[in-house]
């Protein structure tokens, strides 16, 4: 078997990677030293507030149930330079699906456990809240609700779309148009 002429290496192609390759080398040294990848979190920016060290207000029973954090976003919506958790929760259950909440946290003073700053879905709402996204500063998500209490609650009849975005030191509701014949929100 005979070899394909562009397939054998020759001292021009290693003199040609290792020219390429110092020319890379030098241009990194030439960098400032304080360089860093993501300029936008600086090192010294604190962790966003973890979810499950948080005080929800939610009413799990008797016993109180544990939480479970389904799933978390953050940002730095006040732009006061930390960030914030979105976390999506409900009441740890057995069986069944229990509503879900979506709660805005902030880090509290002096060590203590993460803080509700804003409630975007209260779990009285009874919806289960699906496919988070935090972006800048805009929370988007599906609702997932139901038409009546007939409806099982394994099976939401009712979804939309629906994002909040940080305006003026609050968070401002915009629903997308309704599926499955409207969600209320």
């Amino acid at each position: 078997m005979t070899e394909l002429p562009h397939t054998r290496t020759r001292a021009v192609h290693w003199l040609a990677t290792a020219a390429a390759l110092a020319a890379v080398l030098g241009a990194s040294a030439l960098l400032p030293s304080d360089a860093t990848a993501n300029p936008a979190s600086p090192p010294s920016a604190a962790p966003a507030p973890d979810p499950v060290k948080a005080h929800y207000p939610l009413d799990c029973g008797p016993g109180g149930s544990a939480v479970d954090v389904l799933d978390k976003g953050a940002a730095d919506f006040d732009g006061d330079g930390a960030a914030e958790t979105v976390a999506v929760v409900r009441c740890r259950a057995e069986g069944g699906t229990p509503p879900s909440a979506l709660f805005v946290l902030s880090q509290a003073a002096g060590g203590r456990a993460p803080e509700v700053a804003a409630t975007l879905v209260a779990p009285k709402e009874g919806m289960t809240v699906r496919d988070l996204q935090v972006r800048g500063t805009t929370v988007a998500a599906k609702l997932l609700g139901y038409s009546s209490p007939e409806v099982p609650r394994c099976c939401p009849d009712r979804q939309r779309r629906v994002k909040w975005d940080w305006r003026d030191g609050k968070f401002r509701l915009t629903p997308a148009p309704a599926s499955g014949g409207g969600l209320s929100v």
